[in-house]
C-alpha cells in the first residue's frame, strides 16, 4: 500500500490510480470492513488524527480532484466523508524527498515522458502539512539505489 504524501499533481497516471485504489482500501480498513492491512504502517498517520475517516475522505477527494482535472472519472460516491475539511496531518520534509525520489525511480522505468514534470522539491498533498524532519517512522520502502 502506498498512500503518497506527495501532491497529486506530481503523480503520474499509474501512481494516481493506484493511490486512489489503495486509499479506498485504507478507508475500508479504517471502518473495520476488512481483515487485511489492519496493521499497515501507512495508516498510522490517519489513525493519529481525531477523525480518521474525515482524514482519509479529504485525502481521497484530493486524489479525485486531480483525476477530474486530467479527465479521469473516479467515483466520488465511494468516499464516505467527501466534504471533510483538510486534516492537516504532518509529514516531514525528509519523507517528501524520499517519496519524490521513489516516484522518480518508478516513473523512470514506466513512463519516462513524465520525468520532466517532476519538480526538484516535492509539495505535500492537500491533506498534509509539511514539517521539518527525516523519513517518517512508518515508511517501510527501501531507499532508492
Amino acid at each position: 500500500m502506498r498512500l503518497w504524501s506527495l501532491h497529486p499533481s506530481i503523480l503520474d497516471r499509474m501512481a494516481l490510480v493506484a493511490c486512489w485504489r489503495e486509499g479506498l482500501l485504507a478507508q475500508r480498513v479504517l471502518t473495520g470492513n476488512t481483515r487485511g492491512y489492519t496493521r499497515h504502517p501507512q495508516l498510522e498517520r490517519f489513525r493519529a488524527v481525531d477523525a480518521p475517516l474525515d482524514a482519509i475522505g479529504h485525502f481521497l477527494m484530493s486524489m479525485r480532484a486531480e483525476a477530474t482535472a486530467r479527465g479521469y472519472r473516479f467515483d466520488g460516491s465511494r468516499v464516505l466523508r467527501p466534504d471533510a475539511a483538510a486534516p492537516g496531518i504532518p509529514v516531514t520534509t525528509g519523507q517528501l524527498a524520499f517519496e519524490l525520489e521513489h516516484l522518480r525511480v518508478k516513473v523512470g522505468a514506466r513512463d519516462p515522458g513524465w520525468l520532466p514534470r517532476l519538480p526538484a522539491r516535492a509539495a505535500a498533498s492537500p491533506s498534509l502539512v509539511e514539517v521539518p524532519g527525516g523519513v517518517e517512522s512508518w515508511e517501510r520502502a527501501a531507499p532508492a539505489p
